[in-house]
């Protein structure tokens, strides 16, 4: 069974480099056509079913890679961003310049973050996410040829960290995912073997 992991397309807030988190942020112009060109370039490609985190910009990327194809498109509450609490819709680039806020370990130092009030470990994200590949995927392995999951920059690295088994150090290797990037992966037997990481279909 492969897997099409795949971030949502990009917001005004994505393009304002504010955090979004669980605010519910929807798909600028430029993220619909990017998802658009996305669902174009795999039409021909079987998809199962896709699973998307209920966050309309997720939704609505799914829906538009689907296009008219009659795929089933599932929203699971396991696949919403990461909560980051009272950080959410402020400026990313500000937030990882203040040495008085944990944010800044974020991206360079992730075993160092701590969550702000109200907001959400990494760690309790990465259980979550495994708990969505061993409750939700893993025993579909031998029904489906391709499932394809729609979700967000920080619960996708979450998923990849389930299927590395990687230390939280390492949480962001390979960078973060771009809009509408596909991760695509393979499940066969048990075992995870990863077959790229940085698929696009838009030129940058």
């Amino acid at each position: 069974m492969e897997l099409y992991i795949v971030r949502h397309g990009e917001t005004v807030w994505n393009a304002q480099k504010r955090l979004q988190g669980n605010t519910d942020i929807e798909l600028n112009e430029n993220g619909r056509r990017l998802a658009a060109i996305t669902g174009h370039a795999l039409e021909q490609t079987r998809i199962d079913k896709i699973y998307s985190s209920p966050l309309s910009r997720a939704y609505e990327t799914a829906k538009l890679i689907a296009g008219t194809r009659n795929i089933p498109i599932f929203k699971n509450d396991l696949l919403k961003e990461l909560s980051f609490g009272d950080w959410e819709g402020q400026n990313m680039s500000v937030l990882l310049k203040d040495e008085n806020q944990k944010f800044r370990y974020f991206f360079k130092e992730p075993h160092l973050y701590e969550a702000t009030e109200h907001g959400e470990s990494l760690e309790d994200l990465c259980a979550r996410a495994a708990v969505f590949m061993k409750t939700v995927i893993e025993p579909q392995e031998r029904d489906c040829e391709r499932i394809m999951i729609v979700g967000h920059g920080a619960i996708n690295k979450a998923l990849m960290m389930h299927i590395k088994q990687q230390k939280m150090q390492f949480f962001w290797s390979g960078g973060l995912q771009k809009n509408c990037n596909v991760m695509i992966v393979d499940y066969t037997d048990g075992v995870y073997t990863i077959i790229d990481e940085t698929r696009i279909f838009y030129e940058e």
